[in-house]
């Protein structure tokens, strides 16, 4: 049984930098792509970043590119992601999800391509 457990997160002000991180137990998590997704209140579950099985091919939401960078260190069964110049409507809940499918890009974009999911970690920026 796979597993996936977030953690890093926190407050942060404006213009600021975090990382959190997920790690996947259960299986190497070579085999699977990752995905980042976010959940702010009242608004539904979004697509942040993703990355491929081969770590070279990454994904990105408009809103996000250019600041958040996706990782992965296959050694450790963990996947990274560095959030740089943070703005207030970064602030979410961000959920780590696992899928063992190879596909086209788009595919990594969808909430429902995912098989597991972390409970999630708050992020929050302040103004």
């Amino acid at each position: 049984q796979v597993q996936v457990v977030e953690s890093g997160g926190g407050l942060v002000q404006a213009g600021g930098s975090l990382s959190v991180s997920c790690e996947v137990s259960g299986r190497t998590v070579v085999r699977y792509a990752m995905g980042w997704f976010r959940q702010a209140p009242g608004k539904e579950r979004e697509f942040v970043s993703a990355i491929h099985q081969s770590a070279g091919r990454t994904y990105y939401a408009d809103s996000v590119k250019g600041r958040f960078t996706i990782s992965r260190d296959n050694a450790k069964n963990t996947v990274y992601l560095q959030m740089n110049k943070l703005k207030p409507e970064d602030t979410a809940v961000y959920y780590c999800a696992a899928t063992p499918r190879y596909s086209s890009s788009s595919y990594y974009y969808i909430r429902d391509s995912y098989d597991y999911w972390g409970q999630g970690t708050q992020v929050t920026v302040s103004s």
